[in-house]
């Protein structure tokens, strides 16, 4: 096999950067455990957790990797800079911008599950970074699996996204990550699951390939320096702190710097305070490193996503990261609930401006603009879980703020026909269910491109709009009772598709403030579905539960039983309350209407109507 693409370059010996790519839950951050753990970044006694790199407390609460992160370990004398990538389609922004970083990337496919969507948009992502592809079968410990025709399906996928012939001579390895073993030949790995831990059931074979197959960075030591950063981190002692990979030239600790936003760009001048490189999961100081090293520098306060260091006296700017456009947008305003700063700090219309700022210089994927309100900012992603991660980050930052329902992004072609984003949804099912999926499906304007059988189950592709996909992964998994899998890539932009209503039933709406009261609930249960619980706050406005039917309905649920000296049989009996429906943050965001808003506080999550007054709602319905 060819280890590493066409050209002369030197290159160096002593190092691999490679970046671990695959579709969501296929196992990469546990395979980066088995690495860092053989690969000595652990000390013998150390206590060590799973998914060491999901470090951010969302990640472990939701189980899959947000931020893209690096570590290294040591092989002999080989060192291994490893980047962790985000599974999940909206946070490909985070895999765009560090494939810059690696010469080669792992792309690790389930045994069972096989490639699915992300995995076609992260492969043609390395593909385009001609970057020299290794394909890890993980999970081959799994029953009912089919390692032997994944490696045809990510040949066929590769040949189909214009892999180069050398990108398309990949090696292969068999194995789990979880087990920590793998090795090239299939039979061989299937032997090892029945083996107990120890030598020759290791990670040495990945190893051996990523030493003989992946090529060493290029040398381009006498070049000016050129050093991209491809990702941010911040420290309250030292300020921000530039991670990317050197391009060229040397840096030095203390060396005075240019800061370019792009070609064509006026240098900024600073210096380079300290230089950090990874070690294991950790970092250590370094007073030098040169072309193909990932290192940390401080010092430089105006570095950006992008951005490129370079030699204070021939500044030359590497090309800006492409990053695909946001689909997806919503407003952040400043609250104007009754309850402001009960439970925690409202956000100012300056301080929201500033927040927003500084998560859109991290976080390439997201866009914000102002709008015509003061105290109202557009924010544009790539889809409702990429935003919904940054709005319970800022929750957990104490703020108080509202946020809009999400829309597609519309573009127009020249004939000024409006476009919309299409999604490939990939659907998994038992057959009993499947006819109730295809009418859900078709209900959102959805039109189904592939339909197979998989054993039991029934294979279903469908290209949908991107506003058909707001709500529908808990209607799918309630009409199958849950067996249902829903996994979604986004396509591109298509034809408008026609009107898809997103709700039919009406809103339950407070009529005044005060708490919620058991005689008021009680009552009124049989009108519909109640979110809220006795003894919570009330206000005006606020949205309370969902009418039986498709009209809004104004109720108070304070009002208290009134005591008389009159009594009749039956008039005592206990006061039996349905529990509430509580909503999650991604499903109050695709629940709510374009006439209603979400009210975020560190404590709760509230659905309000945009006008709180009943009488502003009716005079500006008929406008």
């Amino acid at each position: 096999m060819t280890a590493q693409p066409p050209g002369d370059h030197p290159r160096r010996a002593d190092i691999r950067n490679i970046a671990i790519i695959a579709h969501v839950d296929h196992g990469k951050t546990t395979l980066v455990d088995g690495l860092l753990k053989q690969g000595g970044a652990f000390h013998a006694k150390q206590h060590i957790v799973d998914c060491a790199m999901d470090s951010n407390d969302q990640e472990r609460e939701r189980g899959i990797t947000i931020l893209a992160k690096n570590c290294a370990v040591h092989y002999g004398d080989l060192r291994v800079n490893i980047v962790d990538t985000p599974g999940h389609a909206d946070f490909g922004g985070e895999v765009e911008r560090v494939m810059r970083m690696a010469d080669a990337a792992l792309i690790l496919v389930d045994a069972f599950e096989g490639p699915l969507p992300q995995t076609r948009f992260v492969t043609r992502k390395a593909i385009q970074a001609g970057l020299k592809l290794i394909l890890v079968v993980n999970k081959i410990d799994k029953p009912r699996c089919e390692p032997e025709t994944v490696v045809d399906k990510i040949f066929d996928l590769c040949v189909e996204l214009g892999a180069e012939d050398w990108q398309l001579d990949f090696p292969v390895l068999y194995g789990s990550g979880r087990l920590g073993f793998m090795h090239t030949d299939l039979d061989e790995a299937r032997k090892l699951l029945d083996q107990p831990a120890g030598p020759g059931r290791d990670l040495q074979p990945l190893f051996e390939v990523i030493k003989n197959e992946v090529p060493g960075p290029v040398i381009d030591a006498g070049a000016p320096l050129q050093l991209q950063c491809g990702n941010i981190d911040h420290n309250d002692f030292v300020g921000r702190m530039a991670i990317g990979r050197i391009t060229a030239g040397v840096i030095r600790a203390g060396q005075a710097v240019s800061v370019l936003k792009g070609p064509g760009a006026i240098p900024s001048r600073g210096r380079a305070l300290q230089l950090h490189r990874f070690a294991g999961m950790g970092r250590e100081e370094i007073k030098e490193a040169k072309a193909g090293d990932i290192v940390v520098v401080t010092g430089l306060e105006q570095i950006g996503i992008s951005d490129t260091i370079c030699d204070a006296e021939n500044p030359i700017a590497l090309p800006p990261i492409p990053i695909d456009e946001p689909t997806i947008k919503m407003t952040f305003g400043v609250t104007t609930s009754p309850l402001t700063g009960l439970e925690g700090k409202p956000l100012q219309s300056r301080d929201l401006k500033t927040r927003l700022n500084r998560e859109a210089q991290k976080n390439v994927a997201m866009r914000f603009a102002e709008t015509d309100a003061p105290d109202v900012f557009e924010v544009s992603g790539r889809g409702v879980l990429h935003l919904a991660v940054f709005i319970e980050t800022m929750r957990r930052e104490n703020s108080e703020f509202q946020v809009g329902p999400p829309r597609v992004i519309y573009k127009e072609d020249e004939h000024g026909k409006r476009l919309e984003p299409i999604e490939l949804a990939v659907i998994d099912v038992p057959e009993v269910h499947s006819s109730k999926v295809m009418s859900l499906m078709l209900s959102r304007r959805a039109e189904l491109v592939v339909m197979d059988v998989k054993g039991s189950m029934q294979h279903l592709e469908f290209t949908i709009p991107s506003r058909g996909l707001m709500g529908l992964r808990n209607l799918l998994l309630s009409s199958t009772q849950g067996e249902a899998t829903l996994n979604t890539l986004f396509q591109g932009y298509g034809p408008y598709r026609g009107d898809i209503e997103k709700r039919i039933n009406g809103a339950i709406i407070s009529g005044n403030g005060g708490n919620v009261v058991a005689y008021g609930l009680f009552m009124l249960q049989d009108r519909g579905t109640f979110f809220c619980d006795v003894g919570e706050p009330l206000y005006e406005g606020q949205v309370v539960g969902e009418n039986a039917k498709d009209t809004d309905m104004v109720v108070n649920l304070s009002k208290e039983k009134k005591l008389t000296n009159v009594r009749s049989s039956g008039a005592d009996e206990a006061i039996r309350i349905t529990p509430p429906r509580k909503f999650s943050l991604e499903e109050a965001l695709e629940y709510i209407r374009p006439d209603e808003l979400v009210e975020v506080t560190p404590k709760s999550i509230r659905l309000r109507k945009l006008y709180l007054n009943e009488t502003d709602r009716k005079r500006l319905s008929r406008v």
